[in-house]
């Protein structure tokens, strides 16, 4: 099975943080149990490194989220948008 066949294949840009968590067990998973050829390899690696990173920015976006309701507690309480993008 090629890394790029089936769930490799969502742009990571669209994919909630769960789905890119999951795809991203599964990489690990995958690679772990070694038996994936070199390439294939790379690429699982590539892809859950990228994983990785959006999985990092959707949740750094919402802690910030988390710290502006927080602070608009000690206040009066507001609720921003999450910028998901």
């Amino acid at each position: 099975m090629s890394a790029g066949s089936g769930a490799g294949s969502a742009p990571i840009e669209t994919m909630s943080f769960e789905a890119a968590l999951r795809e991203l067990e599964q990489i690990v998973t995958r690679l772990e149990q070694g038996e994936v050829d070199l390439e294939d390899s790379i690429n699982l690696y590539e892809r859950g490194q990228a994983l990785k990173a959006h999985c990092e920015k959707k949740l750094k976006s919402a802690e910030s989220r988390l710290e502006k309701v927080v602070a608009g507690a000690k206040g009066a309480e507001r609720v921003e948008p999450m910028d998901i993008s």
